[in-house]
């Protein structure tokens, strides 16, 4: 059994992770709202952006760009979002692992890129093939970050280095749920004609259709990689601030098992001190 001693320097200790705890829930919990609202203002105009251009190419009969254009799938590219930081949960396995499947599916020599701290040390761990790392920048995330990887994979795509390019991320479905996503980023998605809603006919561009297009395609690029790392951000402080919480939960009941464990110790103690003394008077009446 531990000493009266121990189980309070174990006390001071579960109090001392809990304060610890509760902060790093409080912190998460702010900058969730900031990240929420950065991604409720980012989908609208991703999703919107998506449908124009979806629209302005089934108005043109003859439209071609190196972004648009479609091949025989032979050399993939992954992009791999996860966090900088751990204490999230399962949040950066999750992610990690249905990368590591899509890689294995498309073959272990596939390059990635990976964004994101835990990303980077789960590949180059288990000896993947790495081309490129964005660490620590989810301290500081900007848009510029963004259009860093949506430029470098434009140009791979457009010297026809890689066929088709998918991203892998963590999609921010409610504070209790982040699912694993995996999207095409190149060649463009485009909807078919029958999903296309014709809004096309009741508008008029200028300069010109294609003109327009030039510059909404690269946009489009750098418009889904920011969401997507976007999402990710929000589900990794959502997923950490559930953890922070059930980790101060846990906290709670482990100091409520140990000052009960304490006094019982005290209780036996005491009961030993009188035992001794009822004894000692009793063998002095003796």
């Amino acid at each position: 059994m531990a000493t009266l001693r121990q189980i309070r320097r174990k006390i001071r200790s579960v109090q001392s992770i809990q304060r610890v705890t509760k902060a790093m829930r409080m912190m998460s919990a702010a900058r969730l709202r900031k990240a929420q609202d950065a991604l409720v203002s980012a989908r609208p105009y991703a999703d919107q952006l998506q449908r124009i251009i979806g629209n302005l190419i089934h108005g043109l009969t003859e439209y071609e760009h190196p972004l648009l254009e479609r091949r025989e799938p032979n050399r993939h590219l992954v992009i791999v979002i996860a966090a900088d930081r751990g204490l999230c949960g399962a949040f950066n396995t999750n992610v990690c692992r249905a990368a590591m499947a899509r890689v294995n599916e498309l073959g272990r020599e596939t390059p990635i890129i990976a964004v994101g701290t835990r990303a980077a040390q789960f590949f180059t761990r288990r000896n993947y093939n790495v081309i490129e790392q964005y660490t620590g920048i989810f301290n500081q995330l900007s848009y510029t970050h963004a259009v860093t990887i949506a430029e470098l994979i434009s140009s791979a795509y457009t010297d026809a280095t890689y066929d088709h390019i998918e991203i892998v991320y963590n999609e921010f479905v409610s504070m209790l749920q982040q699912a694993p996503t995996t999207r095409t980023l190149l060649p463009i998605p485009t909807p078919s004609a029958e999903e296309s809603s014709g809004e096309q006919d009741n508008v008029i561009y200028e300069p010109g259709q294609a003109v327009v297009l030039d510059g909404m395609i690269p946009k489009q690029v750098e418009t889904q990689v920011w969401r997507s790392m976007l999402e990710s951000q929000a589900a990794e402080q959502a997923a950490r601030m559930n953890a922070m919480e059930n980790a101060t939960k846990n906290a709670s009941e482990m100091i409520d098992d140990l000052v009960l464990e304490r006094n019982r110790v005290r209780q036996t103690m005491i009961t030993k001190e009188i035992a001794e003394i009822v004894g000692g008077a009793e063998a002095l009446k003796q």
